[in-house]
């Protein structure tokens, strides 16, 4: 019988990332957390998991290094494809905290309803950009979209 298919801990290389800011640097560890309580994670050749997820980049282009037990493999995809998406959910999420303080329900209710939509679209672009390399459901895409958003903002 193999083991579960899902990430048991994710690294984020410092090293090869933009500097985050404090904020930031939260932001990664609550959509780390949040990936690693809950996800499916199928690397297309595994037998079985639990696997580890190390981010960097490579030339301008997000990694993607995936070990298992018996199974590693790297993944490079380039994000330009979902540049739009990352920059727009960006500035949805600055305008949702800003209605947050200060904004009737209504608004803060349209403006949510827009993040989420964007929200979705970033994870089925991701979820896109890995397939035929990595299967994973839609709730894990979106944790994952999370966490690539945090990955890239800049302060």
């Amino acid at each position: 019988m193999s083991a579960p298919h899902k990430l048991s801990s994710i690294e984020i290389d410092a090293a090869t990332l933009p500097a985050p800011t404090a904020e930031i640097e939260h932001q990664r560890r609550v959509a780390i957390f949040d990936l690693v309580e809950a996800n499916s994670f199928t690397p297309e050749g595994a037998e079985g998991g639990p696997y580890t997820l190390r981010l960097s980049s490579q030339d301008n282009r997000l990694a993607f290094d995936i070990a298992g037990p018996d199974f590693a493999r790297t993944h490079v995809l380039s994000l330009s494809p979902m540049k739009t998406v990352i920059r727009d959910y960006a500035l949805i999420c600055e305008s949702y905290y800003e209605a947050l303080r200060g904004s009737s329900p209504s608004q803060i209710e349209s403006v949510d309803m827009g993040r989420r939509g964007l929200h979705n679209e970033g994870a089925e672009l991701l979820k896109g950009r890995l397939e035929g390399k990595v299967e994973m459901d839609k709730e894990t895409a979106r944790r994952l979209f999370t966490l690539v958003c945090a990955v890239y903002r800049r302060g």
